[in-house]
């Protein structure tokens, strides 16, 4: 299934590459950079950066405080992440990637609990997860996690995971002997 945040990337790509002298916008440059970190692609985030002129990342503040987020993300510093997200007032339309990034990382870190912990401090899930007290409960009730009585401590249950599927063996050789008839022919 491709996004509009996949489509939007191989455009910007082609923007960068395209771009007269080796040199795209600064706009190409910050949008290519949010979406990269909402993919969770750190590596091409990392490269971009360091390809990104000196000139261009030292005259706009919005790309360095993109990269303070890829940082973070980087270093897997869930709670600083959260801060340099909200440290800047993001312009469009690198505010809706933005936005995008913040939910995305949110559900990774509610899942990332859900699958590791069995009992965890209700501090711990909102330094997790950038939320209030009363949102993370919320939360984890809509989740169907439980919240004890004394409303500091949460029991989560890992999130469904889809069955893997599964092809015989059989399946598997008629594929692969359809796909080579279709290479040969």
């Amino acid at each position: 299934m491709i996004t509009n945040f996949d489509k939007l990337c191989t455009d910007l790509e082609k923007q960068e590459l395209e771009a007269p002298n080796g040199v795209a916008s600064p706009s190409t440059y910050a949008q290519l950079l949010a979406i990269y970190l909402y993919q969770n692609d750190l590596c091409n985030a990392k490269f971009l950066w360091k390809r990104i002129p000196q000139t261009i990342t030292s005259s706009n503040p919005e790309l360095t405080a993109i990269w303070a987020v890829g940082q973070k993300l980087w270093k897997k510093n869930l709670s600083a992440t959260y801060h340099a997200l909200a440290a800047y007032t993001w312009t469009e339309p690198v505010a809706n990637i933005i936005r995008a990034l913040e939910e995305k990382v949110r559900e990774r870190a509610f899942n990332l609990i859900g699958r590791s912990y069995s009992t965890i401090s209700l501090d711990t899930v909102v330094s997790m997860t950038g939320l209030s007290c009363e949102a993370v409960q919320q939360i984890c009730r809509e989740r169907k996690w439980e919240v004890q009585d004394d409303g500091v401590t949460i029991n989560p249950t890992p999130p469904t995971q889809p069955a893997p599927l599964h092809t015989s063996s059989e399946d598997q050789l008629f594929k692969l002997t359809e796909f080579v008839s279709f290479l040969e022919n």
